[in-house]
């Protein structure tokens, strides 16, 4: 062995390099030729620049960072680190070394390669796949499409996740100023009833796994949510909550620090995918109305002048004045956010411009919202959140007070919220902070509470029977506008009509009373 070891390096020496490179590729195709396994290798950089990265490098990375370590216990050393940009310890596989893996019944590997570069500091690395020959015609596709999706997953739900919010310099390459999003609201602890939860979820769930969906009905691949009720009722809360659930990151739009429709849209393009874009009362950010009274205030004023117009020099100068208005109101419009830009923004076709992308418009009165932005196709989904029912309040004592079985007052609760007196999520939440450090004292508060809630209303009552007041009820509203009104708590709805049949009944007694006190007094 010692003198074969000598002929080789004597050969080395002395042979010339091109004939050595040819008898290593002769000796690699024998290799080739007689193994069962196939080889395939993947730089981490595309080309000879080592400018372009090779994605499937980075998934490759990805993927073995994603399998189960026990399932890595055949690789004797691995890199471990961790990054600020994750939330976990991820693990490189040693250079020079091999972790296995298994795929539809058969073994497979992967071994790191780092390389050093002559005459320069810099390395080459690489990962090479073994496989079955026989099998590799059906094996690598699926394989390496098995490989992608698993580390697109691991690197959705690993990496940190973004707040944004705009910096009033959209029409820049940074429009889009961002923290870390570190908000501990999931849907365990939101205080909500469980059918509404469920719904919440399905839809979500759905919508994440709908992409190939979306592309066969030719729509583009987002969801608008409209989410209104009083302050305190945890809109913000439930976005929190849509965003950890995804881990999509999340783009806090301030329509107040947008110039005009164009810098709308740069702000729309530089968004990426996978995020929850939000406008917070959408009602109150800018003055979108503001389009249509303006318009139709136009066109009035242009009629009653054709109608008054009697001399030709007078036409003419009402005329003027029109025009010189409308160039003015040009001006005003494009110098600002119109109602026109929003709408583009929601449903246009910019709006197509990136997928996986859910818009969410929040508001303390759906009635002041424009029509056209509420519409099917913008905001697909309603949710109206109002006060807490039995179990988004059992929910709540749960966080605050740990409490996990029954406690005598729970009864007490009840009937406090059927009989009117309930309360937003926020006010229980802040009764519930004060008073942690004692359980009995925390229920009692709430019960009084609800209990003052409850009297407030009966005073309220006796003073003027027309007013009635009623905790409003949390739903979720899908569909066509005819069935949104019709939902409970909807403004048409069989419940509406109910209401006004009894306060009308009220009103006739109150009447009829008012009535006969006011005969017996002209008897006496």
């Amino acid at each position: 062995m010692w003198s074969l070891l000598g002929l080789l390096t004597v050969l080395q020496n002395v042979l010339p390099s091109q004939l050595l490179s040819l008898l290593h590729s002769f000796y690699e195709s024998l290799q080739d030729l007689f193994s069962p396994y196939s080889y395939f290798e993947i730089p981490e950089f595309n080309g000879y620049c080592g400018v372009d990265v090779n994605d499937l490098y980075r998934h490759v990375n990805l993927y073995l960072n994603s399998v189960n370590p026990a399932g890595s216990s055949t690789c004797r050393r691995l890199t471990l680190s961790r990054s600020r940009s994750s939330n976990r310890i991820s693990f490189t596989v040693a250079p020079n070394h091999t972790v296995h893996d298994s795929f539809s019944g058969h073994s497979l590997s992967w071994t790191h390669h780092v390389d050093t570069v002559q005459d320069s500091v810099e390395e080459k690395r690489s990962f090479t796949l073994k496989l079955p020959k026989r099998h590799r015609q059906t094996l690598l596709s699926a394989y390496l499409d098995h490989v992608t999706s698993r580390a697109e997953e691991f690197e959705r739900v690993s990496r940190e996740r973004r707040l944004f919010t705009n910096n009033g310099h959209g029409s820049y390459d940074s429009g889009w100023v961002s923290v870390p999003f570190r908000h501990p609201s999931t849907f365990e602890t939101l205080a909500l009833e469980p059918q509404l939860k469920k719904q919440i979820t399905e839809d979500l769930t759905a919508f994440a796994n709908g992409k190939e969906f979306y592309h066969r009905v030719g729509r583009a691949w987002k969801r608008g949510y409209l989410l209104y009720g009083p302050p305190g009722s945890g809109k913000s809360s439930l976005i929190a909550a849509m965003a950890n659930y995804l881990c999509y990151d999340v783009y806090d739009l301030e329509l107040t620090k947008v110039t005009d429709n164009s810098e709308l849209r740069a702000l729309l393009l530089q968004t990426t995918n996978r995020s929850i874009i939000v406008i917070e009362d959408i009602d109150c950010s800018v003055d979108l109305t503001a389009d249509r009274m303006l318009k139709s205030s136009n066109t009035s004023t242009t009629a009653k002048t054709k109608r008054s117009s009697s001399i030709k020099e007078m036409g003419s100068r009402i005329a003027s004045s029109t025009c010189g208005n409308n160039n003015n109101n040009n001006g005003e419009e494009s110098g600002r956010v119109t109602l026109s830009g929003l709408l583009n923004f929601t449903d246009g076709l910019w709006s197509c411009c990136s997928e996986e992308k859910i818009i969410v418009f929040t508001t303390n009165h759906r009635d002041s919202v424009d029509p056209a932005l509420i519409r099917c196709g913008r905001m697909d989904v309603h949710v109206s959140l109002g006060t807490c029912g039995p179990h988004a309040f059992k929910v709540l004592a749960k966080n605050y007070l740990g409490i996990e079985s029954h406690h005598a007052l729970f009864d007490v609760v009840e009937s406090c919220i059927r009989a009117g007196g309930a309360l937003t999520p926020a006010q229980i939440g802040e009764v519930l902070l004060r008073n942690r450090g004692n359980v009995d004292l925390a229920m009692k508060e709430v019960v009084s509470a609800m209990q003052a809630k409850i009297l407030s209303g009966r005073e309220v009552m006796e003073c003027d029977e027309l007013v009635i007041t009623r905790s409003p009820e949390s739903v979720v509203v899908v569909g066509s506008p005819e069935n949104w009104d019709s939902s409970p708590g909807g403004k048409y709805g069989n419940g509406s009509k109910k209401r006004k049949e009894g306060t009308k009944a009220n009103f006739l007694v109150r009447l009829r009373s008012l009535t006969k006190s006011d005969s017996g007094r002209k008897g006496v």
